[in-house]
């Protein structure tokens, strides 16, 4: 019998996975387990890559998607291990885990299962570590805010026992699911999950079924665990809304009394629909809110000079400007503005003034001309429009450089996008990083690099000792780590980011490998980033000219469908393709897909109708060329390639990639 088994799900995180497993590795080299992956229909080429770099992995591939419970199930039940551990594939262990779980168990009979002190991809304490019983007094503190209001409180700090210090070992009642250490025997008692949770809600259930069974929940806050939490379902988006209250829903209806369960199904209906209220403002605010600020600084500074104008120049003697000059023809000239300053990447991060300047001057000319074709009665005053014009980029600019410096100290504006970044890791390593994002022109202001020990035929690179890393990050300001995980383990990688906190970020890179996982900030999820490589297709300016491209091909098509029946083959098929694109739910070019997932991560972007190469060409095209040709039409795109790759390709315009 093995001592432990070790199961995770997973669901398109190949990168993320492949962390995992690595860290997994290390772990299982103390202790005799097995371990299994459950991949639930990936098309990432998660289970190619599983073959390729973890062939000691049992893994299940099943054809769908089962969700978190089932997919559990479907391996537990092979599971011969002793103890079983649940993981979350975007996780990363230290090499001792399984090792002091077990140790922590054999010391206490009571024990059923074991959750662990985590960290987000900033280094933070995730408070989900540790949980009370969601009772509906508990959720309802939780749901409306309370215990975030007051997370010392007995009282309404239940849900996340936020009261009790997260340092120390305590009986608990829920543990997370992305880390369960459960003893086999407290398992086959309580039962596997209830599979009709399909994604959140069923550890609490799990949980609360192992307390049934006699047995008792801890929380240790060693070992430590890094969880790049919602990777696969964002935590503001609906669906995450829908899928974790709807799941609190299921557990109530199950487990409590009809009397209760009835007045909290009315709780959760009233914040499932607050939540995704707030969820939809929210993200709509972060969308249009610097829009509105320029058009309030805009009105205002028109408003001065409006009164200014009519009462030194324009009516000295008495009089004004007619009402409908305020109420609706400076708001035109403001919108003129705004999305000329729009459509010229003024809005687009880094933060560049000439870019502002550029569109205030698009938006001037067009005001100009048309004005100049307007009805005599419509022309007011051109010398308002120079004044607007002067106003907006004084203000506009001044309102910048103020956000700049609040948020980041003016680097936006000074063009200083690449962070100060350090590498923790050995030269060879290190310059195996460095050459690849110099190969790939990528953002990066390297400072040097820190690891064990000192090397006296180390390059001038070299910095020191890794614990001086909060001394470096202080004295040369750095503002990104990248850990290189082939060097350091998992423990200093996850004590170092406990000790800098938030004031930088993160990112681990493992052995031999082309992307990097972290969180660009305390605020973010966990990302997959391909070493921050300058991809042309990525910027906001190209992601708005594909999509106008798109929409105007789209147009043009529909006109000239009578001519294309002579040219495509299945016109029905054209329709469905441009109404598709036309709905912004694929685009006309996209990325070519094969068996075999790469090794380098391409950035995300709508599924293609059309791959980025001539289809006439296609029909020998091995895995490693469709590859290149993706590389490239991401490091290269411009309009002008999609526009020939759509002339080269008109007769398959009535296309289904699946290659």
């Amino acid at each position: 019998m093995k001592q432990v088994s070790l199961v995770i799900v997973n669901y398109n995180v190949k990168h993320f996975l492949d962390q995992c497993l690595s860290s997994v590795k290390k772990a299982c080299e103390h202790v005799d387990a097995e371990v299994y992956v459950v991949d639930n229909a990936s098309t990432d080429g998660s289970v190619e890559m599983i073959q390729k770099n973890h062939p000691w992995v049992k893994c299940i591939a099943s054809k769908e998607n089962l969700g978190f419970s089932k997919g559990n199930n479907l391996a537990l039940r092979r599971a011969n291990g002793e103890y079983v551990l649940l993981l979350n594939p975007d996780t990363i262990i230290e090499e001792n885990t399984l090792k002091e779980c077990i140790e922590f168990m054999n010391k206490r009979p009571d024990a059923g299962a074991l959750g662990v002190k985590m960290i987000d991809g900033s280094g933070q304490f995730l408070p989900e570590s540790k949980r009370g019983l969601p009772q509906p007094k508990a959720a309802f503190y939780k749901i409306f805010g309370l215990s975030k209001l007051f997370p010392n409180s007995k009282r309404f700090g239940k849900y996340h026992l936020s009261y009790l210090n997260k340092e120390d070992i305590h009986q608990i009642d829920v543990l997370s699911g992305a880390f369960m250490f459960i003893k086999k025997e407290a398992l086959d008692k309580a039962g596997l999950f209830d599979e009709q949770f399909f994604m959140y809600g069923e550890d609490i259930d799990l949980s609360y079924r192992i307390q049934q069974a006699g047995y008792k929940n801890y929380y240790s806050p060693k070992p430590r665990i890094i969880h790049f939490k919602g990777e696969s379902t964002k935590k503001n988006s609906l669906n995450y809304v829908k899928l974790f209250y709807g799941a609190m829903l299921i557990f109530y209806n199950k487990h409590f009394a009809k009397s209760s369960r009835n007045l909290f199904s009315f709780f959760i209906q009233i914040a499932i629909y607050l939540r995704a209220g707030a969820s939809l403002f929210n993200r709509l605010l972060k969308k249009i809110w610097p829009f509105l600020l320029d058009a309030l600084v805009l009105y205002a500074g028109m408003l001065y000079l409006v009164d200014y104008w009519e009462k030194n120049h324009r009516y000295i003697e008495g009089g004004k400007y007619p009402p409908e000059y305020l109420s609706f023809v400076v708001p035109m000239y403001i919108l003129s503005w705004i999305l000329a300053i729009y459509f010229s990447s003024g809005y687009d991060r880094p933060l560049k003034v000439p870019k502002l300047l550029k569109g205030v001057l698009f938006g001037t000319v067009f005001i100009v001309l048309v004005y100049a074709f307007l009805n005599e009665n419509w022309r007011f005053s051109r010398a308002l429009i120079v004044l607007g014009c002067a106003w907006a980029c004084f203000a506009l600019s001044s309102t910048r450089l103020i956000l700049s410096f609040i948020s980041n100290k003016g680097r936006d504006l000074a063009g200083q996008d690449s962070p100060r970044t350090l590498l923790v890791g050995s030269e060879k390593e290190s310059q195996r990083i460095l050459s690849l994002l110099s190969t790939y022109n990528a953002h990066i202001n390297y400072i040097g690099r820190v690891f064990k020990e000192e090397q006296s035929s180390s390059k001038g690179d070299y910095l020191g000792n890794i614990c001086y890393l909060k001394e470096y990050v202080r004295l040369y300001q750095a503002e990104e780590i990248i850990f290189c995980s082939a060097d350091i383990s998992y423990t200093d990688i996850i004590q170092s980011m406990i000790d800098l906190g938030n004031t930088v970020t993160f990112k681990i890179v493992p052995k031999g490998g082309f992307s990097a996982i972290g969180s660009r900030s305390k605020n973010e999820s966990g990302e997959l980033y391909s070493l921050d490589i300058s991809w042309s297709i990525d910027s906001s300016e190209n992601k708005r000219n594909k999509r106008l491209f798109d929409f105007i091909f789209t147009l043009l098509i529909i006109i000239a469908s009578p001519l294309l029946i002579l040219v495509v083959k299945n016109i029905f098929k054209l329709y469905s393709n441009c109404f598709e694109v036309l709905f912004n739910q694929k685009s006309w070019i996209g990325f070519a897909h094969h068996k075999k997932g790469g090794e380098l991560v391409l950035p995300k972007m709508k599924t293609g109708i059309l791959p980025p190469f001539a289809i006439r060409e296609q029909t020998n095209l091995d895995s490693s060329t469709i590859e290149r040709l993706n590389l490239f039409y991401a490091k290269e795109y411009n309009l002008f390639i999609d526009c020939r790759l759509l002339l080269s390709n008109l007769k398959y315009l009535d296309y289904k990639s699946s290659i």
